[in-house]
């Protein structure tokens, strides 16, 4: 299965913060993409292909438009027998929040947790929407002093575009149901690490938090996990939780209250009780063995 980017084959950068491509130009590389940071906006031309995000999937065979967030994992299946073609752009909040006209893209309609995240389109809002990106990769490479401004409203022109739409509403339940969401479980799990604060620290310590994230009820999630893998979610959790402690204490000279801090704990306190309870000893001590 092919992952969520779909080869980038050619991409315009501004601040850090916005890109936009198309398929079928020149190589490029993506190693500055940090998913914990980007949204993405997907337009489909043609091939289609099938969507599996969070709990569910749906297959499509017509243009369509995809809205992807960086906290729930998704992958990407191509039609074998037709090219995918397209456009796309990846982003991050603050470079659309920048306008002071949206609202957090969290809590948006298009990318919350168990929202719908594919629209289907009919030839004039194809189009339209193709239209759009296409300026986008123009101004991408003007020299404009405006163009920031002029892409953000560009981005909204798509955005209010969907929310005008009915959303694809033909999911289903794959039928290893309990295999992808535990697989959509780990993903996420991994995606939290490594930190690095103060800009990345861990968001999701609960397995509650992680339901949320992926739009099914804990307790599903929790039922899921323990029968592909074997233990629960909050063993999963905690386990990696110990093990990037383990090599923050190892590797750097944070101190034991930053690296509580970067581990989502409250109280360094806290921290020192869930290290001695998994690892059998303290912080300080865990690094002190490590420097003899």
């Amino acid at each position: 299965m092919a992952q969520s980017n779909y080869e980038l084959l050619r991409f315009e950068q501004i601040g850090g913060s916005f890109r936009v491509a198309a398929t079928g130009e020149n190589n490029c590389s993506l190693s500055s993409y940090n998913r914990r940071d980007f949204y993405k906006i997907s337009l489909i031309l043609s091939g289609g292909g099938e969507l599996f995000y969070a709990n569910r999937n749906i297959k499509f065979d017509q243009p369509a438009l995809i809205f992807t967030n960086p906290m729930v994992p998704y992958s990407w299946a191509d039609n074998p027998e037709i090219n995918v073609t397209g456009y796309f752009c990846v982003f991050t909040e603050s470079f659309l929040l920048e306008g002071g006209r949206m609202e957090s893209l969290k809590d948006s309609s298009l990318f919350k947790p168990g929202g719908d995240p594919l629209y289907l389109l009919n030839p004039a809002q194809t189009e339209y929407l193709k239209g759009i990106f296409m300026r986008m990769r123009e101004e991408a490479d003007s020299e404009y002093i405006y163009k920031h401004e002029l892409i953000r409203n560009q981005v909204q022109l798509i955005i209010h575009e969907a929310i005008k739409m009915e959303p694809a509403v033909a999911y289903a339940a794959p039928k290893n149901a309990a295999s992808r969401i535990t697989q959509l479980f780990l993903t996420l799990l991994e995606r939290q690490f490594p930190v690095d604060p103060p800009q990345f620290t861990l968001q999701f310590k609960k397995a509650g938090e992680y339901a949320d994230q992926l739009a099914v009820h804990v307790n599903h999630l929790n039922a899921a996990v323990q029968e592909i893998t074997g233990k629960s979610t909050t063993t999963h959790i905690n386990e990696r939780i110990l093990a990037e402690a383990k090599s923050l204490l190892k590797h750097t000279d944070m101190s034991v209250a930053d690296i509580a801090y970067s581990l989502g704990f409250e109280y360094a306190s806290y921290f020192n009780s869930f290290f001695r309870k998994h690892a059998g000893i303290t912080p300080l001590a865990a690094r002190k063995e490590v420097k003899i």
